[in-house]
């Protein structure tokens, strides 16, 4: 019954250090990719219905994310992990079909980041986009074959690149610079029925990346309270709701869905992801005997010890001077930026003016 976690693994290999480490970066990046997503649902479905602001969604979606407290195990996603890989197969498909469609908009720019502050945001975005699934060990306890999982990992990895870059092209290529100031690309497509769907299919997918995130949460919170072996799923629920309630009031004070991204990125994907991660292998492999007895060999493409060592280290020094130091720096600007612009608790984030309805001319 118990799920094995990342800083479980890392007590068992590095000691209680290393798990306290890991602790706080997992449970600080998943508490806000939770919330990253809650913020986004209500984003979306603002895109088919503005009759509410995006706040007043947040409050609607926050309460049917907070049934995830009765999902008990991993084991119970498969289907709906794979459910969601279709639906946003269709929305990043359907996102770079419309906007080569589209066109060009009149006098589109294409600036790039003309600032520093632009050029690291992008960068820790893309850390984020390409690292942003540090639940990786309890994904792997919800495979029957855990062995697996590596060829699995990459395959889905390189299937990402898929989805996001030929979308990310497309869309930016249609309307350059007018993505700074949408964080929400579908405000800028066409209202139509492609749209809806691709809205609706990304609401549902992102409830259930919610419960991915927050999952591993819950599971944290049950052994710390030491609920993780009860039974009773009831129980468990209840026990469940200090997470979610926080997540729900987290995404109500800040709705800034480009920003929080770009500063998770920077500030926590960077060491649960790549830093930590790499720092770990270095460090349990630095034994003649360890290397020796290790489970897993090293890959065919790069069968040295010395070899792996240097791509860890780089690893490790790129993202904590790029992703962690610079763009630490540059996301925390922006949002900063956001919260002076819009104000904590933003009742509708990014929203066009409504244009009232003019009164008729007298005669």
């Amino acid at each position: 019954n118990h799920v094995i976690q990342w800083f479980e693994v890392l007590d068992g290999l590095l000691g209680p250090y290393w798990k306290a480490i890991g602790l706080a970066f997992n449970c600080t990046f998943l508490l806000f990719g939770s919330v990253i997503q809650l913020i986004g649902c209500a984003s979306n479905i603002y895109y088919i219905n503005d009759h509410l602001d995006k706040r007043t969604w947040t409050y609607i979606f926050g309460a049917c994310c907070a049934t995830t407290v009765f999902i008990p195990s991993f084991h119970n996603y498969r289907i709906w992990s794979f459910l969601g890989l279709g639906m946003t197969t269709y929305t990043a498909w359907y996102m770079t079909i419309a906007a080569i469609v589209h066109g060009q908009v009149e006098g589109v720019k294409h600036s790039g980041p003309d600032k520093l502050v632009l050029y690291f945001t992008g960068a820790t975005n893309i850390l984020y986009t390409f690292g942003g699934h540090a639940v990786t060990v309890e994904i792997m306890h919800a495979m029957w074959k855990p062995q697996k999982f590596k060829y699995v990992y990459l395959f889905a990895t390189l299937y990402v690149f898929t989805l996001t870059l030929p979308s990310a092209t497309a869309v930016y290529w249609a309307f350059g610079d007018q993505l700074l100031t949408h964080s929400n690309a579908f405000s800028l497509l066409p209202r139509n029925k492609w749209r809806d769907a691709g809205v609706t299919l990304m609401l549902i997918h992102q409830f259930i990346t919610f419960g991915f995130a927050c999952t591993p949460l819950y599971f944290v919170w049950e052994k710390v309270i030491g609920m993780h072996d009860t039974k009773s799923i009831c129980l468990r629920a209840i026990a469940r709701l200090p997470v979610v309630i926080p997540i729900w009031f987290l995404a109500i004070i800040f709705p800034f869905f480009g920003p929080i991204n770009s500063a998770v990125g920077a500030l926590l994907v960077s060491f649960t992801v790549y830093i930590i991660p790499a720092l770990a292998h270095m460090l349990t492999f630095k034994s003649a005997a360890a290397r020796q007895n290790a489970a897993e060999k090293l890959p065919f493409f790069l069968p040295s010890w010395t070899g792996m060592y240097v791509v860890n280290a780089f690893i490790v020094v790129w993202v904590l001077v790029v992703g962690f130091g610079f763009g630490g720096w540059a996301s925390m600007t922006n949002f900063i930026r956001q919260v002076d612009t819009f104000g904590l608790f933003a009742k509708c984030y990014q929203c066009p003016p409504k244009v009232s309805a003019s009164p008729p001319p007298h005669h």
